[in-house]
């Protein structure tokens, strides 16, 4: 398989796992919730912050419970004005850092730099994905097309490649073109696990279609309509000639051959499957027994997903205009969604720009009452002149498309009409990327985490599920298990205040020997009052396998 080579790379790939876990602070006033639930991470979720550090400050709570991932990140273009921020320390990134990344010719490693970008970002999504059933799609144009295929190829697989969606983006022509008009743009698919995927039909990857008028017969004999078709086909199994149990006898014409073979024929004639109505036998084809939908065409139509003008419109009519100047129109993702398959699925879009899949996702929903949840992760700025005027993209345009699409709004009409649309619909926690879990040298300074963040962090690094502080004992410090090889309980002494320090020692092992029976322990403490000769002979007698680990930060 081709590999990717830019500059950067050698530091580049393994720099998602150095990337410092952050803590996710809720707003209660931003979120837009009923009476009674609290902000939680358990819904539709929107997030103001830099995209790499709320993906990684995800993965504790929503590892592998990613059904559906689609982003539109930056086409380099060169004229999207955006900024490589990712806080390297590396010299040939220290350039790079804070600067709007420029146009072929004027800005040499330009495409290194959105290949820096992008790289620890996919990690992390693949990362989030559900093992079996996660699918991303990413919205790509000429100028990246070719980078981006080759990276999620040595990321995600090129086995598990679907599709290269094609799209007209405008209906419009450029004139001013020199040669060709360039108008469309790209969705690169990519299932987790493309082997489950195809491994039933009803795993299989469909765009909905309604197949019922193709089936104009029904016996209301309680197998459903069906439609006719020929019991020959133009090469399938030798000629032979075949005689029903009604008398009928049948063999295919001159230059066909049967469709079917004789024992399946027969069973068929069993079961009343054939239809003598007309000159020719026939076979009954029931609905029930089609695959629902039909395989989705690699080339979008535009009546199906709209062009980028609608998103514009749309836009306009929500908020009067705003930052975004071509928006995905919501039909493109409500489609994408439709091929998922899944009305239950989690979508996350980490460069959730005005908003849209939220949008396309709770629109979806109303449509096919389809539970889905959509997790939003937004920037405040994407480029300097926004910085610089202080816009807030998340909070002014990304939440506000999203309340509006919620609870309604109203639009003019050039007739000076009012437009009452309704709300779909929903509810949202927002949040914001906040400090990191651990500082410097895993020093947390004065400000110390909550036990619950710690016992989080430290069970999904263990053991990369999210943790359940129901099944945690508070007297003992055990925050979870997993069953195999005999059973490891995992946890957690800790207390957050610089006063005390919670220690391991032989008496506080013999007191879980009482009510743990895992064979293996890993413990997280503040303190070790245990020699390595004595945690031996703790092991040897009690027949245990325990792993002491400092808490990961210096208290002091």
């Amino acid at each position: 398989m081709p590999t990717l080579n830019f500059k950067g790379k050698a530091v580049i790939e393994t720099y998602h796992h150095t990337v410092p876990h952050h803590r996710l602070e809720f707003d209660a006033k931003l979120s837009l919730l009923p009476k009674g639930p609290k902000p939680s991470l358990e819904g539709n979720l929107i997030i103001e912050g830099d995209n790499l550090l709320a993906l990684k400050a995800l993965l504790p709570t929503h590892a592998g419970k990613i059904t559906c991932v689609y982003i539109d990140p930056p086409y380099n273009t060169g004229n999207e004005g955006w900024v490589y921020n990712d806080n390297l320390t590396q010299p040939q990134f220290k350039e790079w850092i804070g600067k709007t990344v420029g146009k072929e010719g004027e800005d040499l490693p330009r495409h290194d730099k959105w290949c820096c970008m992008m790289w620890p970002r996919l990690e992390v999504l693949k990362t989030l994905l559900h093992e079996d059933e996660g699918m991303i799609f990413v919205s790509i144009d000429d100028n990246e097309i070719a980078h981006l295929r080759t990276m999620m190829d040595q990321i995600f697989g090129g086995e598990n490649w679907l599709a290269t969606l094609c799209r007209r983006a405008m209906h419009t022509v450029r004139n001013s073109s020199r040669d060709f008009n360039l108008n469309a743009d790209f969705v690169l698919a990519y299932s987790r696990n493309k082997q489950w995927l195809g491994a039933k039909k009803e795993r299989y990857v469909r765009q909905p279609a309604d197949k019922s008028g193709d089936y104009p017969f029904d016996d209301n004999d309680g197998k459903g309509s069906y439609k006719l078709d020929p019991l020959n086909a133009r090469n399938y199994y030798e000629p032979y000639a075949y005689t029903f149990k009604n008398g009928t006898e049948w063999e295919a014409p001159a230059g066909s051959y049967p469709r079917y073979a004789p024992e399946t024929l027969r069973e068929m004639d069993e079961e009343g499957e054939i239809d003598f109505r007309r000159d020719e036998p026939q076979a009954r084809r029931y609905l029930k027994d089609v695959q629902e939908g039909r395989p989705p065409d690699a080339f979008l139509d535009p009546a199906l997903v709209g062009y980028n003008s609608y998103g514009t419109t749309l836009l306009r009519r929500m908020l009067g205009g705003g930052v975004f100047a071509q928006p995905k129109p919501v039909e493109l993702i409500s489609h994408l969604l439709t091929l998922v398959r899944d009305k239950d699925a989690v979508v996350l879009d980490s460069f959730a720009g005005s908003g849209t899949t939220a949008h396309a996702t709770l629109k979806q929903n109303a449509i096919d009452g389809g539970h889905r949840k959509f997790v939003l992760i937004q920037q405040p700025w994407e480029t300097l002149e926004q910085r610089g005027e202080k816009i807030n993209i998340c909070e002014d345009v990304t939440r506000k498309r999203v309340v509006r699409a919620i609870t309604g709004y109203a639009y003019q009409e050039r007739k000076k009409q009012k437009v009452e649309v309704a709300g779909l619909g929903g509810s949202f926690t927002y949040s914001r990327v906040g400090d990191p879990l651990f500082g410097e040298y895993r020093d947390l300074g004065e400000k110390l985490p909550a036990y619950e963040e710690i016992a989080k962090y430290v069970f999904y690094t263990e053991t990369s599920r999210e943790w359940d502080p129901k099944k945690a004992d508070a007297e003992t410090g055990f925050i979870g298990s997993t069953p195999a090889g005999g059973g490891t309980s995992y946890y957690l002494f800790y207390t957050p205040n610089n006063t005390e320090d919670c220690e391991m020692s032989t008496v506080t092992l013999k007191t879980l020997l009482k009510k743990d029976k895992n064979r293996a322990w890993v413990i997280y403490c503040e303190k070790i009052w245990l020699h390595e000769e004595d945690l031996r002979k703790f092991e040897n007698e009690n027949g245990k396998r325990v792993r002491p680990m400092l808490v990961p930060f210096n208290l002091k």
